[in-house]
């Protein structure tokens, strides 16, 4: 008896797991299902427009930017993330670009990191 209740236990147990498993939520980051890293990758047109507020911003950039730029938080985390950081992006000209490509749309104000985008 102490066995069969034992294998109704454990059976009940697996089940609840599998319940768990199936109504968990996977929760989206500020970029949806990608992550800020892999859409900086996206921005390597931008790599001298974020180093120098002087370089000419390609067409390319700019339409990463403002695809990108839709969801502001996005693009926030992208300019602060770990491999813009590592390839010489400057988190305070970086802000600069949605300007600089005359985005009418772009979050103005929108609060990033210690940055303000202008």
């Amino acid at each position: 008896m102490e066995a069969a209740m034992k294998n109704i236990c454990l059976v009940a147990f697996v089940v609840l797991l599998g319940v768990a498993q199936f109504n968990a939520a996977y929760g989206a980051g500020e970029c949806g299902k990608s992550s800020p890293d892999s859409e900086a990758w996206k921005l390597i047109p931008c790599a001298s427009a974020a180093q120098s507020e002087n370089a000419a911003v390609s067409a390319k950039c700019c339409t990463q930017v403002k695809r990108i730029g839709q969801n502001p938080s996005c693009l926030c985390a992208v300019m602060l993330s770990n491999t813009a950081k590592s390839s010489g992006v400057k988190p305070e000209i970086a802000i600069t670009i949605p300007k600089r490509c005359n985005i009418p749309d772009r979050p103005i104000g929108y609060k990033c990191g210690a940055y303000t985008l202008p």
